[in-house]
């Protein structure tokens, strides 16, 4: 394997992660269901390993620590982005040449805007676990029109599968248009919100997470652009 031949063993789901191939908690998941190999032998979650061991991974071997990249994409509405060879919709065929990376966290094939791609495990990890709370900001706009009690009580807490939403910020930027800035990421939860509200979601676009924000005049829809891991700043978690 690439890499130096002295470095320290480390969890082999962390590892998994810094070579590219997915997050640690996906790394978990495919050593649970037996698809991952170290040195001939079915894995284990206690496995360390460095680049002197031979690591597989769905039959194909891990080439070791791979170089860290981040993409800004600009989704379109009608991109998938679940990473589906066989699915002509699917981002897996808009993903920039060189070393495979992955979407951080999603956005619905019918939503646009702002997404991150990344082959950092630990960059993936930092930015959708649930404890760590990143911001991210959308402008939404609903087939009616919204009013201060709409925002008042979309920001307080909605109940969403089961769960009440965390509390956020919901501005009015427009009679049918509203911002909403959220530290979690709820399957399909603005959508949900809205429609608990008495709206319908007819458009929505994220703008920004974290401290990156969508620049439509420099990145078009469909396009990417590299930029350098350091220019992602993270809230610390104050949990």
């Amino acid at each position: 394997m690439s890499g130096s031949t002295d470095s320290l063993p480390m969890r082999l789901a962390k590892y998994l992660s810094h070579c590219g191939v997915c997050s640690r908690r996906q790394a978990s998941r495919l050593i649970d269901q037996g698809l991952v190999q170290v040195n001939g032998h079915p894995a284990n979650h206690i496995d360390h390993v460095n680049d002197q061991d031979e690591i597989y991974v769905s039959g194909k071997r891990v080439s070791g620590l791979a170089e860290k990249l981040l993409y800004l994409y600009h989704k379109p509405v009608g991109v998938d982005c679940k990473l589906n060879e066989h699915d002509p919709a699917s981002l897996f065929h808009q993903l920039p040449d060189g070393p495979r990376v992955y979407p951080i966290g999603r956005l619905d094939k019918d939503s646009r805007g702002l997404l991150l791609l990344t082959n950092d495990g630990e960059l993936c990890h930092a930015l959708i676990h649930p404890d760590n709370h990143q911001e991210k900001e959308y402008i939404v706009t609903v087939d009616a029109d919204i009013d201060t009690q709409f925002c008042l009580q979309m920001s307080q807490g909605i109940p969403v599968d089961g769960q009440l939403t965390l509390p956020c910020v919901v501005k009015q930027i427009a009679p049918k248009t509203f911002s909403i800035i959220l530290k979690q990421g709820l399957n399909r939860q603005i959508r949900k919100m809205a429609k608990y509200c008495g709206r319908r979601v007819v458009d929505l676009n994220r703008v920004r997470i974290a401290n990156l924000i969508l620049n439509p005049e420099t990145l078009r829809e469909g396009d990417y652009c590299q930029i350098n891991l350091n220019a992602l700043v993270l809230e610390h978690s104050q949990a």
